[in-house]
C-alpha cells in the first residue's frame, strides 16, 4: 500500500516542507502556497488551544466552500480536537438537532450563517465568525506569517479526527467517529486504486467540502499529492466548465448530478476539457449510460467508487490502471475485506454471484456512532461494518450495488432519510398522515415524493412553504401528492412498496 501518514496534519506538514512554494489552494482570485496554508492552520490551531479546545474536544465547522473552510478543518485537527463538519445550509432546527448530540464547545462559521448560529449557539466556549464584516475575521490572515508553518502542531494517530454526521433511520442524524489512523489509512487505500502524481494534479472541488466524499477525494487527496485544490464556492455548469479550462484541471470530483448537468448545459460541446485526465464519481450510483456519454464526449476516464461515511469513506473503486467495469463500483481497497452475507441475520457468507448485504472490515472503519451505543452495536458486529447496502461480487472480485436495505434516498449526493421529512410534515397542524419515498431521477440520482393525507384547505404550496422553513433544500420533496388515504399492509402499516410501484408506473 502507498505510504500511510500518521495523521492528515503530518501530511500537510510534509507538503509544506517539501513543496513550500507550490500552490496549494485556489479560490477565485485568492491563491495560497503550502507554506502559507500550513501557517494559517498553525495560527488557528494555536488560538483554539488557547481557548481550551484541544485534545478531547469537538469543534463544529459550519461553512460553505472557501479557502477558510479548508484551513478550519485542518486547524481543528492540528489543535488535537475533533472536527465536526456540518452543512452550512442547515436551518436552526437541523443544526440544533446535531449539536445536542455532538457536545461541541466551539464553532467556526460563515458570517452569512450568523442568524442561524445565534439561535442555537449558547454553551459554546468559542464562537469564531468568518467574514469581512464587524466582529468577523478571515482564517487566511496568517498567510503573511509563513514562519508559523515551522511550528505546526501534530496530533496523535490514536486521537479522534472527524465526527461526521449522517442520516439515521429514525430521522435523527448519527455522528460517525473516525480516528486519525483510520482517515490516513483510507487516503492511502484510495491512492492505491486511484493514484495521483506528486506535484502535478490540479483538483477541482465542486461539491461542498463538509461532505465526506469531498474531504476524502478533494481536500485530503490534494495535500497527499502535494498538488493544487481549486475550490468553487458553488456549483454552476458555466463556472465549472470555465474553471476546468482556466485552471487546467486534471482531476474532477463528480457525481451523477454533476455529470448530467454539465452535459445538458448548452456550452458543454464547446468547452475546453483537454486538461482532464480523470474524473471520480461517488456519493450516488452512476448510471452506465451517463458514464458512457461522458467518456465518449470528453475522452476522460471516470472511476466510479463506493463508500460510506462509516468506512472512512472509501470501500472500493474501479482502478485507474486496471480493468474498469461499467456497472460496478470496482474492487475493494487494499487491506479491506468485503463479504456478501444473508440479509436476515448477517451470519451466513454467500457464494460468489449471489445477492445479499455488504459487510466490510478494514483499518478505515469508524469507532462507532458518538453517544449511540445501540446503533453502534447494530452496525459493528464482530469487527465487521454492516453497510445496509445490497450487492454482489463477481468472479474477479468486482462489487456491484444492487439496492439499499435501508430506506435512505440519495438526493444529489446527500443522504436523506424519508422519516425526517415525514416528521417535519407531521408538525403541520393540518397533516394527518404522511409517507415519503425516494424515486429514481436521471439528474439528481433520486428525488423525494411525499404522499399526504391532510385536512381541507391544506394545499401543496402550503406544505412546500412549511417544509422550506424547516429543512435544507435537498430534503424538500419534488412532488407532494394530496391523497384521501395511504395504502396499508395486512398488519396496518403504510405500504411503501405500493407507493414505489405507483411511482414507477407514473
Amino acid at each position: 500500500m502507498p505510504h500511510v501518514w500518521p495523521t492528515v496534519v503530518h501530511m500537510l506538514d510534509d507538503a509544506a516542507r517539501r513543496a513550500p512554494q507550490h500552490t496549494a489552494l485556489v479560490c477565485g482570485a485568492e491563491q495560497f502556497n503550502y507554506r502559507q496554508y500550513a501557517a494559517c492552520v498553525a495560527g488557528l490551531a494555536a488560538e483554539l488551544r488557547q481557548a481550551g479546545l484541544g485534545a478531547g474536544e469537538r469543534v463544529v465547522v459550519f461553512m460553505a466552500n472557501s479557502p477558510d473552510v479548508a484551513i478550519a478543518i485542518f486547524g481543528v485537527q492540528a489543535a488535537g480536537a475533533q472536527v465536526v463538519p456540518m452543512n452550512s445550509a442547515y436551518t436552526a432546527s437541523e443544526l440544533k438537532q446535531v449539536l445536542e448530540n455532538a457536545d461541541a464547545r466551539g464553532i467556526i462559521y460563515d458570517e452569512a450563517a450568523s442568524a442561524v448560529v445565534n439561535e442555537v449557539a449558547s454553551g459554546f466556549a468559542l464562537r469564531y465568525c468568518i467574514g469581512s464584516g464587524p466582529g468577523a475575521q478571515r482564517l487566511v490572515r496568517w498567510a503573511g506569517q509563513p514562519e508559523l508553518a515551522d511550528a505546526l502542531p501534530l496530533p496523535s494517530p490514536s486521537e479522534p479526527a472527524i465526527l461526521q454526521y449522517t442520516g439515521g433511520t429514525t430521522g435523527v442524524p448519527k455522528g460517525v467517529s473516525l480516528l486519525h489512523a483510520a482517515v490516513s489509512a483510507n487516503i492511502s487505500q484510495r491512492e492505491a486504486l486511484v493514484p495521483t502524481r506528486a506535484g502535478q494534479e490540479r483538483v477541482l472541488a465542486i461539491t461542498p467540502l463538509f461532505h465526506s466524499y469531498s474531504m476524502a477525494m478533494g481536500l485530503y487527496l490534494a495535500v497527499y499529492a502535494r498538488s493544487t485544490l481549486v475550490i468553487l464556492p458553488r456549483y454552476r455548469p458555466d463556472t465549472v466548465l470555465e474553471a476546468i479550462a482556466r485552471e487546467r484541471i486534471t482531476l474532477m470530483l463528480g457525481s451523477p448530478t454533476i455529470f448530467t448537468g454539465l452535459m445538458g448545459f448548452e456550452g458543454f460541446a464547446q468547452a475546453d476539457l483537454n486538461s482532464l485526465r480523470l474524473c471520480a464519481s461517488g456519493s450516488a450510483a452512476l448510471p452506465e449510460e451517463t458514464l458512457r456519454r461522458w467518456e465518449a464526449a470528453t475522452g476522460c476516464a471516470v472511476c466510479e467508487g463506493y463508500g460510506q461515511t462509516e468506512a472512512g469513506p472509501v470501500i472500493a473503486f474501479n482502478p485507474l490502471n486496471g480493468v474498469r467495469k461499467s456497472g460496478t463500483v470496482g474492487v475493494p481497497a487494499p487491506e479491506t475485506e468485503v463479504q456478501i452475507v444473508d440479509v436476515h441475520d448477517g451470519d451466513k457468507v454467500l457464494p460468489q454471484g449471489e445477492v445479499g448485504e455488504i459487510r466490510v472490515r478494514g483499518p478505515q472503519l469508524m469507532t462507532g456512532y458518538y453517544g449511540r451505543p445501540q446503533e453502534t452495536a447494530d452496525a459493528l458486529r464482530g469487527g465487521w461494518l454492516y453497510t445496509g447496502d445490497i450487492g454482489q461480487l463477481d468472479e474477479e472480485g468486482y462489487l456491484t450495488i444492487c439496492d439499499r436495505k435501508k430506506e435512505m434516498a440519495i438526493v444529489s449526493g446527500y443522504n436523506v432519510y424519508p422519516r425526517e421529512v415525514e416528521e417535519a410534515l407531521f408538525r403541520h397542524p393540518g397533516v394527518r398522515e404522511a409517507a415519503v419515498i425516494g424515486v429514481p431521477d436521471d439528474y439528481r440520482g433520486e428525488v423525494l415524493v411525499a404522499h399526504v393525507v391532510a385536512d381541507a384547505g391544506v394545499t401543496q404550496e402550503t406544505l412546500a412553504g412549511f417544509l422550506a422553513e424547516r429543512l435544507v433544500k435537498y430534503k424538500w420533496p419534488s412532488v407532494i401528492h394530496l391523497v384521501d388515504s395511504l395504502p396499508r399492509t395486512g398488519v396496518g402499516k403504510i405500504d411503501k412498496k405500493v407507493l414505489r410501484a405507483m411511482a414507477g408506473k407514473g
